[in-house]
């Protein structure tokens, strides 16, 4: 009988010293914080980030996910924290208390919600951080963030990649320049996939002039056309492979690092290019019967609709370039485009215009 007690008492040490020396290594490990954003409709997709991101995580970091957001039931919470391991956490935070006042001054459309803003204001909620990730809850990751972590962009605002829609989409392109006073479609990139240099951009007041210019001038792409303009001739350009878009399918899918299925190519919706990633991702979630449901019940009336906004929210874009008043026009009036001028001059001389 002693020696069953004794037996006992010397496995509950061993246990609790395993324990104590995983948490301590775990504390030792570098921190990779990653930031998104969503509502309870995109917990699902989250989930086949999340488990994406799972798979392709390394040992020798701690991945440390935060989910933006302002309000997700219990149940949802509950399953995503289910993602948590001796190296990845994961925290929901309500931005609602910090958003209030402006509340009523983040405009939407087609496209869009007020969730996409929450990033705009990492800076501020979270002053711990000198650098993070941001990535948009419709991605299927296939390498180790920690790499795009790691990737050093200097000086600048963000990283980020030339965004691959506008990049492929003629009928757009002009309004990078017309419509935002950009000197080459190439130089706009997309927010959903970001590198954030916390700690310069908190020292250019990145914060404080999104606020401002928020109140002067509502853009037709939301978040990232003012990411764009405040970051412009600020930016690390990274590569495509970061964040593929499936609007072209030009790379064998083992050479990309992140599949981003962003505007109208939904896989749960239709057959888009690099959709078997996402639904490999999809079978090892508690979501799989949820989305598969999703696909089978899609019908050809909501195509219909999907198809009929995406074309709507195009021709917005193309008019607002050809928009007199536009923002480029209205407050820069340039009539030699001056290649160096930075974005925090861009956006310090639209304060001064007004």
């Amino acid at each position: 009988m002693m020696k069953n007690k004794n037996f006992k008492k010397t496995r509950k040490l061993f246990t609790n010293f395993r324990t104590l020396k995983g948490n301590f290594m775990t504390n030792k490990l570098k921190e990779v914080p990653i930031f998104t954003a969503t509502d309870d409709n995109y917990i699902p997709f989250l989930a086949v980030t999340l488990e994406s991101m799972r798979e392709n995580c390394s040992p020798d970091y701690k991945y440390v996910v935060k989910v933006l957001n302002s309000g997700i039931s219990a149940e949802n919470i509950e399953k995503i924290k289910k993602y948590e391991s001796d190296n990845i956490s994961v925290d929901f935070v309500d931005v609602t208390p910090s958003l209030s006042k402006l509340e009523q001054t983040l405009h939407t459309c087609i496209y869009y919600t007020k969730v996409t803003y929450y990033r705009l204001f990492i800076t501020s909620l979270f002053p711990n951080y000198d650098k993070a990730l941001y990535l948009d809850p419709d991605i299927v990751i296939r390498s180790d963030v920690a790499d795009l972590y790691n990737i050093d962009i200097g000086n600048n605002l963000v990283g980020a990649t030339t965004d691959e829609f506008v990049a492929n989409w003629e009928k757009v392109q002009p309004y990078i320049s017309k419509g935002l006073g950009f000197s080459t479609h190439k130089n706009y990139f997309n927010a959903g996939v970001l590198v954030m240099n916390l700690k310069e951009m908190r020292r250019q007041g990145f914060e404080e002039q999104f606020i401002d210019l928020l109140a002067k001038y509502k853009f037709v792409v939301q978040d990232q056309d003012y990411l764009n303009v405040i970051c412009k001739d600020q930016v690390h350009y990274i590569s495509g492979l970061w964040d593929k878009m499936p609007c072209t399918e030009d790379v064998d899918v083992k050479d990309i690092h992140l599949i981003h299925y962003n505007l109208i190519w939904k896989p749960w919706h239709a057959e888009v290019p690099y959709g078997d990633e996402f639904w490999k991702y999809v079978d090892m979630t508690e979501f799989k019967d949820y989305i598969h449901n999703i696909r089978d019940n899609y019908s050809a009336e909501k195509y219909k609709k999907d198809v009929d906004n995406f074309n709507g929210f195009m021709d917005m874009i193309v008019a607002e370039g050809e928009n007199p008043n536009n923002y480029y026009n209205t407050f820069i009036k340039p009539k030699d485009e001056d290649e160096g001028f930075s974005g925090f001059q861009f956006v310090q001389t639209v304060m001064a215009n007004i």
